[in-house]
């Protein structure tokens, strides 16, 4: 039976902020819901790795075994410089570093506690696809956030709908930043990749030096196809052999625009000079898509008949309310 990472306790005292519950956890860190002195909620995410520390009681993180430690050691070096590079960008659309700081032998990242659910969950929760109007008003906005992090000259790599959370009025924000994650991986290859197949772009598998803006692009294409079919498109790796992904224009062709289903085709291009290069440029594409027209119901129809005899009526005939 594999041993878990123990997570700290409920009421446990980290500097001026007290946990409250476990939020998530992942192969790289738990998140936890905290209190600050002043009552505020916020998020913190500790730099837990478990395939190179184990915590079965304590509160203090150790290296699994002499081996480990090195690579503990860099990779927390890393997470502490991703949460300084994260501190200085400030949008609404990307998660709000608010603090970082060391203790118990590792890093913590404090970011600003949202409340609503995440795109995969709200993906899981429909019954039926997501309009048009919501794919593009979630990733126009989204992409305003990752334009700001280009601009930091940092990469996501990890885009998908489990990363990009909507706050209860609907506004995404990116979340889960894995700088410190890709430093890792292209050095150490024994640790747990950090891409997702499905939304990772294959030069993210097997040409690290191409990374780029086009490579985020491949993540946002994935997650919109995501939203349209409720699963990830095929694993990237795995295109690169024998390519079965059919495109988004021809499976949905007559219930989304081609103008929409055009532009997640050309960001899940193999090449990555095939791609959007920038994100002004995918933006761009999606701002230029003409307003699709909602198809009238039967409903619909009947109202807008019913107003039209009503506007055609003399104004004298015209039965008044009350």
């Amino acid at each position: 039976m594999a041993v878990t990472n123990q997570a700290l306790p409920a009421d446990y005292r980290l500097l001026n902020y007290r946990i409250d519950r476990q939020i998530s956890r992942g192969g790289f860190s738990i998140v936890y819901r905290a209190f600050d002195e002043t009552a505020t909620p916020v998020a913190i995410k500790e730099y837990l790795p478990a395939s190179l520390v184990l915590r079965t009681e304590g509160d203090i993180v150790r290296a699994s075994s002499a081996e480990n430690l090195t690579s503990f050691r860099y990779g927390m070096k890393c997470f502490f410089e991703e949460g300084r590079a994260l501190a200085k960008i400030n949008h609404p659309n990307v998660v709000r570093v608010l603090n970082f700081f060391r203790a118990n032998e590792t890093v913590y990242m404090v970011m600003r506690y949202e409340r609503g659910r995440t795109l995969q969950q709200q993906i899981q929760l429909r019954q039926d696809q997501m309009s048009e109007r919501l794919v593009r008003q979630v990733f126009t906005q989204l992409l305003n956030g990752l334009r700001e992090v280009h601009t930091h000259k940092l990469l996501h790599l990890d885009i998908k709908p489990a990363n990009i959370y909507l706050r209860t009025d609907g506004s995404p924000v990116l979340l889960d930043f894995g700088a410190a994650r890709q430093t890792l991986t292209s050095t150490r290859p024994k640790l747990a990749p950090m891409y997702t197949p499905g939304f990772a772009a294959p030069e993210q598998y097997r040409d690290l030096d191409r990374l780029g803006p086009w490579t985020d692009v491949y993540g946002v294409g994935a997650s919109m196809f995501a939203c349209l079919a409720a699963f990830a498109p095929q694993a990237a790796d795995a295109r690169v052999v024998e390519d079965h992904l059919v495109s988004a224009k021809k499976i949905w062709s007559g219930q989304y625009s081609d103008d929409i289903l055009e532009v997640i085709d050309w960001c899940l291009r193999l090449d990555p000079l095939e791609r959007p290069q920038s994100v002004f440029a995918l933006q761009k594409a999606i701002r230029d898509i003409p307003a699709r027209k909602r198809k009238l119901t039967f409903l619909d129809t009947l109202k807008r008949k019913l107003w039209t005899e009503i506007r055609a009526t003399p104004a004298s005939r015209r039965k008044e309310p009350g």
